[in-house]
């Protein structure tokens, strides 16, 4: 497959159109393609073309859209992870392995055990670090949609929101096997698909007992069995299993 790059806006065949200024760079210095090179372009909302470099040049970098593409196709459950910010770099690889699994939508959350605060998050702008890598993630996985980031919050916004929804949508919180008595296991879910659904991921430490009390109201508790998954497998592992339960795969 010719490379893909990420061209927001809406364009059609025979077109002209410039790069964003991070895929030219891609293109030019990182795979250094030239004038007259095939490649594809998608515009992260689902349309993806065949597409010809036209210029490459300190000015900018160019093609030309060709002929409609089908793009990998998108679940059709939208699932929103709702993912406690992991430290170092962990949270890069969830929202990598969250796009390449076909998640709607990324949510990160803070919680009383996540080792970093909501504006030491603000401050060193993770929020576009995590966007870059779903858009690195989707040129490579073949979507043509780009997962929103939605800007970090704490556990209890994602709380009320939950309750605020005026048509319900299922919520599932993964929790360690034994920390409750009230925990489903995954595979007890039932088969018939809805429309969207949220997925709460804990972080490192796991979620408190109050964390834990407080997320019963709204949302099921569930289990991947009786085994313990690090906090950054424990998102792409539910996802693939709850697609699987809803024959997505």
């Amino acid at each position: 497959m010719n490379a893909r790059f990420l061209a927001p806006g809406s364009y059609g065949p025979g077109d002209d159109i410039d790069l964003p200024d991070d895929e030219a760079q891609h293109l030019t210095r990182v795979l250094r393609l030239r004038a007259g090179d095939p490649v594809r372009v998608f515009d992260g909302r689902g349309r993806e073309f065949a597409a010809t470099v036209t210029r490459t040049s300190k000015a900018g970098t160019s093609v030309r859209i060709g002929e409609s593409h089908a793009a990998a196709p998108e679940p059709r459950v939208a699932i929103t992870i709702a993912h406690a910010v992991l430290k170092g770099d962990k949270m890069d690889d969830v929202v990598r392995d969250a796009v390449m699994i076909g998640a709607a939508a990324i949510q990160p959350i803070v919680t009383h055990r996540t080792e970093i605060a909501l504006d030491a998050l603000r401050r060193g702008r993770r929020r576009e670090r995590w966007e870059r890598v779903a858009v690195s993630s989707a040129k490579q996985c073949g979507r043509a949609v780009v997962p929103s980031i939605a800007e970090p919050v704490a556990f209890d916004v994602l709380l009320d929101a939950l309750r605020a929804l005026e048509v319900p949508e299922p919520a599932f919180m993964l929790v360690e096997p034994g920390a409750t008595g009230e925990a489903q296991v995954l595979s007890e879910i039932e088969a018939a698909p809805p429309r969207e659904a949220t997925l709460l991921i804990g972080p490192e430490g796991g979620w408190t007992s109050d964390e834990v009390d407080r997320a019963a109201a709204v949302c099921r508790l569930i289990t991947l069995g009786g085994r313990t998954l690090r906090a950054d497998a424990m998102g792409i592992a539910a996802i693939a299993a709850l697609f699987a339960i809803w024959k997505e795969f």
